[in-house]
């Protein structure tokens, strides 16, 4: 079976894994104790006292020993460095981290556990979940991460965890007792109910306690899955019963808060969108034309203002698009909507009770009620649901035919929603299976697409009868008796009914990734909107209305999870990982809604910038080591901007902000560039004044989603492929080249050595007084400050040492025996006792730094031979695919156009390129050229022909960003472009008249270095 791979270096899980793990900072490695009565049957070793119960176990529980100032600093730190506003008081201990589904929740919450382990020596938590999708879905998790987290975290072998049933209380007793890290997975539904929950009554398996009195002497860190749908609001059955069992804290994640409470961490739509953490999403939205030959009736929204109740309803228009109208009682649509169409039909009664609006209509041999989201007349809803059935395999097969092309082992997945489960699944007197209308529609249309001569190569041999039924299937919740049917787990026997279905679809997660599988269409009812998503789903067909806003980004949250081979291994790249959504909302109505729906879930307020912005940018200061930007000096930017006219005095963005970021005029003022010339020297400033503009264009655009309909196929442009420069071009960069690494072990252990002693001198802890006014006024309080005291320090000599070396080594991936050595050459140790950690996190930053530095300089590139290289046929035979919006046509180019990325360094260097009389012809490098680093592949940008003065042909391979950070090596993609210059250094020797490969932000800078 398949065996899902994970990965344990990614940046952005690591920063949600530190942000919660540095909120207890200073926190000593602890344990509490405590006595539990257990019964006599089960042990030897007791003693009977007058109640009759036995008093000789030992709990174990988690110990704080910070006091809440000492979170908050640690809280405020954090939420700094990861650009959030910092919290006034810690009003609580709930704490929030903020993940784009899709992103690894789950996986970072669990790492979570273990680095507090490790930390601090906290053993118990309780993760809670609403739902048993998601409870399945942990789970699940939690078993196939064993050997990873053992492997990562060796001392932490043996660690337990357990689904919580309230008919197996001895599991809870082992969870107060043992000294393991224990992991009890519970639903809310499961806890909250105290009249009728075991977990509140007295239990002989748990010595006639209540199991909740021993959960709460352990002083549990709870994590919550998905709280909006725990707590039940702030005062909710859900939120009373995690506050009843005692936690240290309360960790919740989701990418849809509704209470933030103290943020620690954010990686918000947007952000996972632009750094490809996500699948890209497009809409392929079926809008109907000249379908007007019946009335159209349907029923968007009921209201109740100021006692006058109203309708909303999406009628036809007098053009093609729909119309929206607002009627009240007894209106006469005829009148209401200009159209003969609509005659005698009439509004009768409103209802506005929340989850049963409605609205009657009334005409000629009709009275029908409309609930939300249905509708009467119009194009027959099963051709659209057919059609849209049609246009999802149709989609399905494209993605098969693509990667098969590639060569790529990827199993393509679809997912449909619909509306009502018999529509897809029924039963005959008999209790026999038949198949819903959905299901038939289904295999029709996968019968008659699989049998067109598009798609021949996938069907060889196959006998499409037996294949279209065994490639779908629905998973619904399944009663006593095994049928599907449509429940809630508001209730006992629905959890049970929901547990059926789920134990299914969540234990065979890699089965379904195998193409051992021939399961490929899955049909959901709306149970699943949270709680299981599938890393190769690359299509969502929505059978049934989207409903609200959260609704739509629960449904494409089950497709955003970059996809896997068959090896397990995540896949990342555009090119590969898009969703396409099947939906009859149109394009522009279905961006708008899920934008809306992004600024009310989590806070993103588009086109508007906030004083602490950019407080998180990284900078690193003289001696290497990075800082944040700080918040002061965020709030000078800011004030710059509004001093400006480029945000108002609310911070929203205007016009003239786009319009500079746009044409490439924006600058800081001379103040803020000199400043930070001044402290962090030029390269420096130009980083920090980059990442700003970087903040600015994420806040002055809209979230970039894809019409399927604008995809195109990018053909070459054949008097360019073929002409005399570009073959010669070619024939001067074509080559393949391998590498070797040297490493001269003694000289970076002493380089390392070197590294640390050049860090900052280490402190011991501080303390430090600040005064301030409070003013209130009709404007609000206010709090200036007026003076600071000097810092005192603080003596501690209790504190226990950890073990370093273990530490660096988990950090580092030196040997033991390597990092002692660097540590003694360091002359540094002393250090250690004063701050361990701060010491501790020096070194595993200078080692890494050193390491990488390393590497590029010790590479050395060799061309395999003049047998290898990348064909000037793959250009014909590798498709490029790109969207209208996205594309730039050109001529002197290889393609008929150019694919750009949205930041417009590289459409303004490919419209420079077509101007300039100089460039005869170019390409942008595909994605297939790729040259092999230590550090992963990396891709060149362009490769382009000049011709000089004096005809001479001059050729470039030219690497453009948006940005001068080339030369700063903390930067994963500069370590990547140093290799490539290696690497075209290499294949430049014994060749008359080599390519260059040079870096330059515009095309100016590149003819500059025409000799």
């Amino acid at each position: 079976m398949m065996k899902l791979h994970f990965e344990d270096d990614l940046d952005y899980q690591k920063a949600a894994i530190d942000s919660v793990v540095n909120l207890f900072k200073g926190q000593e490695i602890s344990r509490s104790e405590f006595t539990v009565t257990i019964p006599k049957e089960q042990t030897a070793d007791w003693i009977e006292t007058g109640s009759g119960r036995m008093e000789s176990g030992l709990g174990i529980g988690n110990r704080l020993i910070l006091i809440d100032e000492e979170i908050e600093e640690n809280l405020r730190r954090t939420q700094l460095m990861n650009g959030l506003r910092p919290s006034e008081k810690l009003a609580s201990g709930d704490f929030t981290v903020e993940m784009e589904t899709g992103t690894g929740k789950t996986y970072v919450y669990l790492r979570t556990i273990f680095e507090l382990n490790k930390n601090y020596g906290f053993t118990k938590f309780v993760i809670v979940v609403p739902s048993v999708a998601i409870k399945e879905g942990t789970y699940k998790t939690l078993q196939i991460t064993q050997e990873h987290f053992e492997g990562l975290y060796p001392k932490a072998k043996g660690y337990e965890y357990f689904l919580y049933d309230s008919k197996k209380l001895g599991q809870v007793r082992n969870f107060a007792t043992s000294s393991n890290i224990q992991i009890m997975v519970t639903t809310v539904g499961a806890i909250n109910k105290r009249d009728v929950n075991n977990l509140y009554k007295e239990n002989e398996n748990t010595g006639g306690e209540k199991p909740i009195d021993l959960v709460r002497a352990t002083n549990p860190i709870i994590i919550v899955d998905e709280p909006q749908s725990v707590d039940g609001g702030l005062t909710g059955k859900g939120k009373e019963a995690l506050t009843a069992m005692n936690p240290l804290c309360t960790l919740r994640y989701s990418a849809t808060h509704v209470d933030k409470h103290h943020m620690a961490f954010r990686l918000d739509a947007v952000d996972a969108y632009e750094r490809g953490l996500v699948k890209q999403i497009e809409i392929a939205s079926l809008e109907i034309t000249s379908g007007k030959n019946k009335p159209y009736i349907r029923l968007l929204e009921t209201n109740n203002r100021k006692n006058v109740i109203t309708a909303k309803l999406e009628v036809h228009g007098k053009g093609e698009k729909p119309n929206i109208i607002t009627v009240g009682d007894g209106d006469d649509l005829e009148q209401e909507t200009g159209l003969p169409l609509y005659e005698n039909i009439q509004i009768g009664s409103i209802t506005c009770k929340k989850g049963n609006e409605a609205v009657e209509v009334k005409g000629d041999g009709f009275d029908q009620t409309l609930k939300v989201g249905e509708a009467i007349g119009g194009v027959d809803p099963d051709e659209i649901k057919r059609l849209m059935i049609r246009r999802t395999i149709k989609e399905h097969f494209d993605k098969e035919l693509t990667f098969a092309a590639n060569k790529q082992p990827i199993k393509v997945l679809s997912l449909f929603f619909i509306d009502s489960v018999e529509h897809y699944r029924q039963y005959d007197e008999h209790g026999n299976v038949v198949l819903g209308k959905y299901a038939k529609m289904f295999e029709e249309e996968y019968r008659k697409l699989a049998k067109s001569a598009d798609y021949q190569s996938l069907f060889k041999e196959i006998d499409l009868d037996s294949d279209a039924a065994e490639v779908h299937n629905g998973y619904f919740s399944i009663d006593k008796k095994g049928k599907s049917v449509e429940t809630a787990e508001n209730n006992q026997a629905g959890r049970d009914n929901a547990e059926r279905a789920y134990s299914l679809i969540m234990k065979d997660k890699e089965k379904l990734l195998s193409f051992d599988t021939k399961l490929k269409f899955i049909f959901s009812h709306s149970a699943l909107k949270e709680g299981w998503d599938n890393p190769n789903v690359f299509q969502i067909c929505t059978l049934r209305d989207m409903g609200s806003e959260r609704e739509r980004r629960q449904t494409l949250g089950r497709g955003l999870r970059l996809c896997v081979d068959q090896n397990g291994m995540r896949l990342r790249g555009n090119e590969i990982n898009t969703l396409t959504v099947i939906a009859t909302e149109n394009y522009e109505k279905f961006a708008e809604n899920l934008q809306k729906e992004i600024e009310q879930d989590t806070g993103i307020r588009f086109g508007i910038v906030e004083e602490h912005q950019f407080a998180d940018i990284k900078v690193v200061s003289d001696t290497g080591e990075p800082q944040a930007f700080g918040f002061d000096q965020s709030k000078k930017v800011w004030q710059f901007l509004k001093d400006e006219n480029f945000v108002d005095a609310k911070g929203k963005v205007q016009d003239t902000l786009r319009a500079a970021l746009k044409d490439g005029t924006f600058e800081l003022p001379e103040e803020i560039k000199q400043e930070l010339v001044e402290a962090h020297g030029e390269a420096q400033a130009g980083i920090v004044a980059s990442d700003i503009q970087g903040v600015l264009r994420k806040l002055a655009g809209k979230l970039d989603i894809k019409n399927a309909d604008d995809r195109r196929i990018i053909r070459t442009r054949e008097a360019v492929l073929e002409s005399d420069e570009f073959k010669a071009l070619w024939d001067r960069i074509k080559y393949k080249t391998t590498y070797r690494v040297d490493f001269d072990n003694l000289k970076l252990i002493n380089d390392c050595a070197e590294a640390i002693r050049a860090c900052p001198p280490i402190t011991k802890t501080r303390a430090q007084f600040r005064k301030a006014d409070i003013a209130i006024g009709k404007g609000g309080v206010t709090a200036g400050e007026t003076s600071a005291s000097g810092f005192t320090t603080i003596h501690e000599n209790d504190i226990e040492l950890p073990d370093i070396i273990t530490d660096l080594q988990d950090k580092t991936q030196l040997t033991r025996k390597s990092i002692v050595q660097i540590l003694r050459d360091s002359r540094r140790l002393q250090d250690f006792t004063r701050n361990p950690q701060q010491f501790m996190d020096y070194c595993s930053e200078a080692i890494n730094r050193t390491k990488r530095l390393a590497l590029v300089d010790g590479i050395r590139y060799t061309k395999i031979g003049d047998d290898h290289f990348y064909a000037q046929e793959l250009f014909k035979q590798e498709e490029l695919k790109g969207y209208l919006k996205n594309t730039l046509e050109t001529q002197k180019s290889v393609y008929t156009h150019v694919v750009y990325d949205s930041g417009g360094v590289e459409k303004t260097f490919a419209e420079d390129l077509e101007k300039n009389e100089k460039v005869k012809v170019y390409a942008k490098l595909p994605a297939w050229f790729k040259v092999p680093t230590p550090l992963g592949t990396y891709n060149p940008d362009w490769a382009v022909v000049v011709e000089d003065e004096d005809e001479e042909k001059l050729y470039f391979v030219v690497e453009t960003k948006g940005s001068t950070w080339w030369d700063d090596l903390r930067h994963l993609e500069s370590a990547k472009i140093k290799c490539g210059e290696k690497h075209f250094d290499e294949v430049a020797k014994d060749i008359d008249n080599p390519a260059r490969y040079i870096k330059s932000t515009d095309v100016n800078g590149m003819l500059g270095r025409v000799e």
